[in-house]
C-alpha cells in the first residue's frame, strides 16, 4: 500500500511565481501511483491565490478543504471555505473557479483533477486560452483574439 499524509506533505514555492501567486505546492499522484487523477496539495499563505479565475474543457478538478479558511471566487460570487468543504469544478464556464486566501492563517487544500490530454483551460479575466496536447512540446499560452482558420494558409 502506499500512503501520503496531505497534512504533512512538503509543498515547494517557486520564486517564479508572480505576487498575489506565492502559494506552494506538491504532488501527490506521483508518489502513489497514480495516472488518470492528479492529487496536489496547496498550501496558501494570507493574501496568496493559487491559479488565476479559470475553467477546463476536458478535465473535471475539485477541491477539498484540509485547514485555514480560503475564498473561493466562481460565477455566482464568492464564498468563504472551511475545512472539510468539499467543492466540484465541472468542465466548461460553470467551473470557473480563483482560490485566495483572505484570511490571516496559511490555508492547505488538495486539488484532484482528471488528466485527459489534450487539456484546454480558458483565463476570462486576462483572455487568454492555455492548450496542453501529448507533447509538452506542443503546448501553448495564447490571447483569445486569434486569426482567421485560413490565415497563413496557401
Amino acid at each position: 500500500m502506499r500512503r501520503v499524509n496531505a497534512l504533512a506533505a512538503d509543498v515547494e514555492y517557486s520564486s517564479d511565481r508572480p505576487t498575489g501567486y506565492g502559494a506552494g505546492f506538491v504532488e501527490l499522484g506521483p508518489g502513489l501511483g497514480a495516472s488518470g487523477v492528479g492529487v496536489s496539495v496547496c498550501e496558501l499563505p494570507p493574501g496568496q491565490s493559487s491559479y488565476p479565475y479559470h475553467y477546463e474543457y476536458g478535465n473535471e478538478e475539485w477541491l477539498i478543504v484540509v485547514a485555514g479558511r480560503p475564498t473561493l471566487r466562481h460565477p455566482e460570487g464568492e464564498d468563504e471555505l472551511e475545512p472539510g468543504d468539499v467543492v466540484l469544478f465541472p468542465i466548461g464556464p460553470e467551473g470557473a473557479h480563483k482560490l485566495t486566501n483572505t484570511s490571516d492563517a496559511p490555508a492547505r487544500v488538495l486539488f484532484l483533477s482528471t488528466k485527459h490530454r489534450p487539456g484546454v483551460a480558458v483565463y476570462p479575466d486576462s483572455d487568454k486560452i492555455g492548450l496542453w496536447p501529448e507533447d509538452e512540446r506542443d503546448e501553448i499560452m495564447v490571447r483569445r483574439e486569434g486569426v482567421d482558420y485560413w490565415d497563413g494558409e496557401r
